[in-house]
Parts: C-alpha cells; sequence; structure tokens
C-alpha cells in the first residue's frame, strides 16, 4: 500500500523514485505498471519522443502518443546509456524521453555508468563530444531503479534470514554513490507480505483510477506554474513550495538531524507540493512534510 502511494506521488510531480525490497516483492512489476499512471502526452511530448526514435531504430506511428518504457541490462555499457558513436546517436536515456527509464538491480551497474546520470536527470540533456562531431540528444526521463536492501536481498524479510553483517550491508548500498542518491527524489521501501496475506485476494485499485488523479494534480501544477512540480527552479520553490509554520519548522528539524543537502531540503519541498496538490490542497501542512519527509529514509543516513 505504501509503495502504491508512494509511485502515485511520483507520478503525479514527474519525481524520481528508487524502489527499494527484498527479492519477489513485486518491484520490477510495480515500475512496467507506472507508465500506464502517468499523464497522457501532449503534442509537443510526442513530437519530440518520436524525433528521438527516429534517429535510432525508426519510430511506429502505432506507439504515438504513448510513453516510451526503457528497461537496460546492469551489463549495459556508457555509451548504451547515453549514446554515442563515430556519428552520435542517443542511447537509453534519451529513448525514455518524455517516458519512463527503469534500472533493475541498481548497484549491479557500472558505478561509472551510473554517474553519467547525474547531469540528465538535473538539465533534462546530455551532450556527447566526440574529435569531430558534437550533438546534444533531450533525456527528460521519469526515472525509476530498484535495487534489493542488502548483498542477499532478504534485509527486513518476514522470514528474517538475512545474515548480511552492517558492513556488508553498507557496502553494497555505497555502489550508489551519495551524489546520484541526493539527486533521487524518492525512496520507496518495498515490504515482503506473509504467506496468508499472498493468498487473499488483493483489494487495489484500477491503474485508471489512479491515474485520472495523477492527471488532475498535474493539472494542478501546469495551471500554477506551467510545469512539473519536479522541474521547479529554486525561486519557483520559493514561491510555490513555502510550508506553514508547522511544517516549516518539521523539515527544519529532519534537515538538523538527518544533515540533509540544499538539494535534498529543495526536493522534499517539491514532493510535498506535489502531496498537496493530490490531496487539491494550495498550502503545504505539516502532515505533507511529513510524507514527504519519509520517501527520502529507506536507505540508511550517509
Amino acid at each position: 500500500m505504501q509503495a502504491k502511494r508512494a509511485l502515485e506521488v511520483a507520478a503525479a510531480g514527474s519525481h524520481s523514485a528508487l524502489l527499494i525490497g527484498p527479492p519477489g516483492t513485486g518491484k520490477t512489476m510495480l515500475a512496467a505498471r507506472f507508465a500506464g499512471i502517468l499523464p497522457p502526452m501532449n503534442d509537443d511530448e510526442a513530437l519530440e519522443s518520436a524525433a528521438v526514435q527516429s534517429i535510432s531504430r525508426g519510430f511506429s506511428i502505432e506507439r504515438w502518443k504513448t510513453r516510451p518504457y526503457r528497461a537496460p541490462h546492469h551489463t549495459a555499457s556508457g555509451i548504451a546509456l547515453v549514446g554515442g558513436g563515430n556519428i552520435p546517436r542517443p542511447g537509453e536515456i534519451s529513448l525514455a524521453h518524455h517516458g519512463v527509464l527503469f534500472l533493475d538491480e541498481l548497484p549491479e551497474f557500472d558505478r561509472k555508468v551510473l554517474e553519467v546520470l547525474r547531469e540528465p536527470l538535473e538539465s533534462g540533456s546530455i551532450s556527447i563530444a566526440r574529435a569531430t562531431r558534437h550533438a546534444e540528444f533531450p533525456a527528460r526521463f521519469q526515472f525509476i531503479a530498484a535495487m534489493n536492501p542488502c548483498p542477499c536481498g532478504y534485509l527486513g524479510h518476514a522470514t528474517g534470514k538475512c545474515r548480511c553483517t552492517p558492513d556488508q550491508i553498507a557496502r553494497y548500498q555505497d555502489r550508489i554513490s551519495g551524489p546520484l542518491l541526493d539527486r533521487i527524489d524518492m525512496q520507496i521501501t518495498v515490504g515482503s507480505l506473509a504467506q496468508d496475506e499472498l493468498m487473499r485476494q488483493a483489494d487495489g485499485e484500477a491503474s485508471d483510477t489512479i491515474a485520472l488523479r495523477v492527471e488532475r494534480a498535474m493539472a494542478r501544477q501546469v495551471t500554477r506554474q506551467k510545469k512539473a512540480n519536479n522541474l521547479l527552479t529554486t525561486k519557483e520553490i520559493d514561491l510555490h513550495c513555502k510550508p506553514d509554520a508547522a511544517g516549516e519548522q518539521l523539515l527544519k528539524n529532519a534537515m538538523t538531524r538527518l544533515n540533509w543537502s540544499a538539494r535534498a531540503y529543495h526536493r522534499v519541498l517539491k514532493v510535498a507540493r506535489t502531496i498537496a496538490d493530490l490531496a487539491a490542497s494550495e498550502a503545504i501542512g505539516s502532515a505533507h512534510i511529513a510524507e514527504a519527509i519519509q520517501y527520502r529514509r529507506a536507505l540508511r543516513e550517509r
């Protein structure tokens, strides 16, 4: 339930997210379904996405206004991810433009490959320079990643069978650099279910129902600021994301206790703004701030 709610928030504000949980808890399934709850593409987004697709393997008209979903394997090279070649061509992050880029088993990717994500996550584009050629491709994608919480994968599992030491867990999680983790808006715990819960019929919502709420929240953002909350600049955050007194105090306490960076502070505010939009609230209250804070604490504090 918490993971479903968190992904709804991520979709509503175009926030990047990291799913953390043991094997078999549905992380990959949730990511594969994620594109189905995103707001519909507008004409400009569809044209940009089609243009990038046409440079690579060609564009099929049947995919018009369908958000791309890219899920490269963890053995993918840096060139496969960002693009390149003698004649520069777009890589996976550009082919996911206006869609979803999903990296499963995130710590298994080469660290140098992961570090190239830092620029496009901030700028929405990627520059490729070669000796005689230079190209810049758009890369405004929704980043979703998944990982196990520890080397064996079973930390926090209902069976309690994890035997990893704290040092092993720390080394495994440290495969993701602090600067990259800082750029991921939300850390979402995907918990395991007990056997009796797995046997019961789930009382879930249809994707169409969630997508409608997401679309309404995005419409509020477009009306207020002409863009998704994730794209707000520092000045726009000060204008549109100011919490009430109780929320501001709660956030200050969290920053002091958790030693967050300025980037983390701004990202929490943007997530809180999205949570308020889903609740059709113009004001950002302490409840919105508290929920946003929880989405940055799934991994141990750096």
